[in-house]
């Protein structure tokens, strides 16, 4: 992005901080806190500042690392000791130390030394706990089952939707596992690594381990399955334990009953467990899973990620996971197939907010349920009634017009069922699903008596938990705009309802990883939440999932392969490109773009493959754009320009990397091929006579416009067609899935977030506010608030980009990575009066504030320490510019804009 605005000058140094030393603070490893189960041999270290004087710029860093904090206490790492580094780097630092040891736990902290030589003091101490490095370290381990599945079960990959009759309705057992165990001697520290697919709940002593949820991430289970790291010291006691765990069928195994996406299995559900017990006489014990754990049918008895629960509390065996139990009927579990194991990567899923009933009401013998909020979740019951009594829950996002729950466009039918082991008022049954969840507002439930004519079972309570792994903001906007605001609430429903161990693209229909999504939605995402581990566990998944011939499919993990045009386009298996490069760019992980390369080289090979005269015409085009017809496929751009486009702008970005890597002759090549395709692009699509590209769709020229396509000479005339076009069209939009970001980005970068505010500033035609206007409380998969296809989908909500870097300004220099260098370039436009907004970016909070009236322009920003801005004002010739109260002379305007260059700090500005 290019930032047309003369630079000049400050003549002071912005507010007057105390002169105090810096401080070090939030450390993270792999990006986290204090993690457990990092399986990298050389961790990557970050770090930011507290208090810091303004202008902080980093010159030297030292890091001490320890395998016991005590030695952290007197200064001393005796595993590793960087010494003093001279380097301004705070982040994505590499360990460089001895070899660490599978699952033990290290100690580290850091201090750094200004460019004038002051030192801060050593930060707090931060730990990580290791996982486990190579297949020796599970310790024996063995993959155990209830049972063994038969060749002719397994269907690998799934096959689209139901599968054939024959096959039945292919239920299988849900197992639960216990192994009892003994503490001999005081115990110093207890881990627990644990994999259970296609889910797995584990306990220790009857209490549940951790607080996450649909536990491990979903992989493909060919190819790989994520293993999950717990600290179980405190759950522990001396003597008799017992360990529990209880498994789902998750994308693992999926039944041939209800609704289903899909159909298939890798197998039945099996875990993998290594419990190392550390006392502390130096000692080690463990415990794995074998032949001598015991298994059973759980109460669990049917499980799907696609039809939902259903759990017969009859069947439950009281004190199963203690110590002591008899485990009558228990039989010995059974080795299964090994699958590899990496530590997980992504976020845990977690549980989040609860809603309460807005309001409900009677249909017929049942009664709906509204919790005001359509999210990913999964509801909480409290019941009471006779042994065999059944609760049967219907969520649903919308309902009809009798007031029943509409499961239509989400996946019919999707059923929670519990069956009561018998209960009274006073002593009341508590169920929540385990392994499974769904996309809704509301539930229509039915109480069913187990003898017909009986009292019914009595629901005490209900209530919703959303569920999501976004895990905690990095960012907050509020704005003077009532509806913007609106929107961005409704973006966020649909980011957190589609965030889990993959983004996908809704939370009851699929549930899979579409591509585009991860790139296009990527920033939006970025500015809202710290998402660097779920972009690592995309790309983790897009290299296991490309074909010999680079080919990437257009969801990941591939459960399942559709038919052409669903399953590659270039506008979606360029994620494998984009998605590298947009870690870098936010997050400053250049190692996991250079494991990326190889990626990312066979795939533009495989672009240039596809291609014909250098333009690449297959794939989905802009996805559910607003043309004549319903949406659906693309209506207003032609074939092979958003597929061509983008494989230019997978070159342009492959000639930079190129460059990063110190690979001149790739950098080279790939520019001299972009060069080619651009040529050839413009060939095919552009007109001269009308300065415009192909109809002048919107998408068109604003792809045109963003990824460079457009010669130099013809880019204020191609602006001025986008322009043209949607003024025309009374500021209406028309451009679909892929195209829309690029369209904001577009009149972004030319200087019209005027435009931007008047297409998305109204609820009467197709469009955000069209959506909130029809009820919609999370952003749906059509502009246009149709009931028959996803009322929460992730795909379009691009406008929380804008928010953040248009509205707000909070961007960073083309040259940036990690937003070393920022830029601050606020758009006040429309009636907007006034804008909050922070991003804590991976270099530390970024903070925008600003108002305006008829007389000024007011704008107060803080920088993080060390880094430095361009902060880009708004002005008029003959502008007085004040910073912090002092006016500031030789300010030059350029294209509306006064640039000002500052370092860290906290800055007041006045346009008058």
């Amino acid at each position: 992005m290019k930032y047309w605005c003369c630079c000049w000058w400050i003549l002071s140094a912005g507010t007057a901080l105390a002169q105090q030393p810096a401080t070090v603070a939030n450390l993270r490893v792999e990006y986290l806190d204090n993690p457990t189960g990092i399986d990298r041999k050389a961790p990557a270290f970050s770090w930011e500042y507290g208090l810091a004087p303004d202008n902080y710029r980093q010159a030297a860093y030292r890091i001490l690392v320890a395998d016991d904090s005590l030695l952290l206490g007197r200064d001393t790492g005796n595993i590793w000791d960087s010494k003093r580094v001279s380097a301004g780097d705070a982040l994505q630092v590499h360990y460089n130390g001895l070899p660490l040891q599978s699952g033990k736990k290290y100690w580290w902290k850091v201090m750094a030394w200004d460019v004038n030589g002051s030192p801060t003091g050593w930060s707090a101490i931060r730990h990580w706990r290791m996982g486990l490095l190579q297949e020796a370290d599970w310790k024996g381990a063995k993959w155990i089952g209830y049972e063994n599945i038969p060749d002719s079960a397994v269907i690998v990959p799934h096959v689209h939707l139901n599968g054939k009759k024959a096959w039945g309705p292919r239920r299988d057992v849900l197992p639960m596992f216990r192994r009892e165990f003994t503490v001999r001697k005081p115990l110093k520290a207890a881990v627990a690594f644990v994999s259970g697919l296609g889910q797995f709940e584990m306990s220790i002593n009857g209490v549940k381990t951790g607080d996450a949820f649909l536990e491990p991430g979903w992989t493909d289970y060919r190819r790989a399955a994520q293993y999950v790291t717990y600290e179980v010291t405190q759950q522990l006691k001396p003597g008799a334990n017992a360990i529990g765990i209880l498994l789902g069928n998750g994308f693992y195994y999926i039944p041939g009953e209800r609704y289903r996406k899909m159909t298939g299995g890798y197998g039945y559900p099996k875990m993998i467990l290594r419990l190392q017990l550390q006392y502390t006489d130096g000692t080690t014990e463990d415990v794995v899973t074998d032949e001598r754990w015991q298994t059973a049918a759980s109460p669990l008895y049917f499980s799907g990620i696609y039809g939902g629960e259903d759990y017969d509390a009859q069947r439950e065996q009281e004190g199963w996971d203690r110590p002591g139990f008899p485990a009558d009927g228990w039989k010995a579990a059974l080795p299964t197939a090994p699958a590899p194991l990496v530590a997980q990567i992504n976020t845990p899923v977690r549980k989040t907010t609860r809603y309460e009933v807005q309001k409900s009401w009677q249909l017929h013998d049942t009664t709906v349920y509204d919790f005001g909020q359509n999210t990913a979740a999964v509801p909480s019951i409290v019941v009471w009634g006779n042994k065999g009594d059944t609760v049967r829950l219907f969520p649903g996002e919308l309902v009809n017009a009798d007031g029943a729950v509409n499961q239509k466009a989400t996946g019919a039918p999707y059923i929670l069922t519990y069956v009561l082991k018998g209960s009274t008022a006073a002593a009341p049954e508590t169920w929540q699903p385990r392994f499974t969840y769904y996309g809704y507002r509301y539930i229509q439930v039915v109480r069913i008596p187990k003898e017909a004519g009986a009292k019914r079972p009595a629901l005490v309570k209900i209530s919703n938990e959303a569920i999501s792994a976004a895990g905690s903001r990095s960012g907050s906007f509020s704005c003077s705009n009532e509806l913007f605001n609106k929107i961005y609430q409704l973006i966020d429903h649909a980011i957190t309802s589609n965030t889990v161990s993959v983004f996908t693209d809704c939370p009851h229909r699929e549930k899979l990883g579409w591509l585009e999504q991860t790139y296009l939605m990527g920033p939006s995402v970025s500015y809202n939440y710290h998402i660097a581990p779920h972009y690592r566990k995309a790309i983790f998944d897009m290299q296991h999932a490309q074909y010999p011939d680079g080919k990437i499919p257009e969801i990941v993990p591939e459960f399942t392969r559709f038919t052409p045009p669903f399953d590659e386009s270039p506008e979606w298996g360029s994620a494998a490109v984009i998605v590298p490069w947009n870690n870098y760019r936010w997050y400053g992980d250049l190692r996991t773009l250079e494991e990326s390369y190889p990626m990312m080289q066979q795939y533009v090979a495989y672009l240039q493959g596809r291609s014909k005269g250098h333009i690449v015409s297959h794939g989905l085009g802009d996805w559910f754009d607003i043309g004549p017809q319903r949406s659906g496929f693309s209506q207003m751009t032609k074939m092979g320009i958003t597929a061509t486009a983008t494989y230019y702008y997978d070159l342009s970005i492959m000639a930079r990397v190129g460059a990063l890597l110190h690979k001149s002759a790739d950098a080279a090549r790939y520019r001299q091929l972009a060069a080619q395709v651009k040529a050839a692009f413009n060939k095919a699509f552009f007109d001269p006579q009308r300065m415009q590209y192909d109809t002048a769709s919107q998408t068109a020229n604003a792809m045109a416009l963003y990824m460079d396509l457009a010669p130099a000479d013809k880019r204020a005339a191609v602006l001025n067609a986008l322009v043209t076009d949607i003024r025309t069209r009374n500021n209406a939009l028309t451009a679909g899935d892929i195209g829309y970001r690029y369209v904001l980005q577009a009149l972004q970068a030319g200087d019209r977030n005027d435009v931007v505010f008047d297409m998305n500033s109204r609820d009467d035609v197709p469009g955000y506010g069209f959506q909130i206007r029809h009820g919609a409380t999370a952003l749906t998969e059509s502009w246009q608030a149709y009931e028959f296809v996803s009322n929460n989908h992730f795909m379009l909500g691009h406008l929380m980009e804008w928010f953040y870097s248009g509205l707000a300004g909070i961007q960073q220099a083309a040259h940036s990575a990690g937003f070393r260098h920022i830029v601050i370039k606020p758009a006040p436009v429309g009636d907007i009066s006034w804008v909050k907004c922070n991003y804590a970016s991976a270099a530390g909070l970024i903070r925008v504030e600003w108002k305006k009236s008829a007389e000024a322009f007011e704008l107060n920003v803080e920088i993080p320490p060390n880094t430095q801005a361009t902060i880009c004002l708004p002005a008029k010739a003959g502008a007085v510019v004040k910073q912090n109260g002092r006016r500031l002379s030789k300010a030059a305007i350029q294209n509306g804009r006064i640039a000002v260059p500052v370092g860290s700090g906290k800055y007041l500005f006045t346009v008058i």
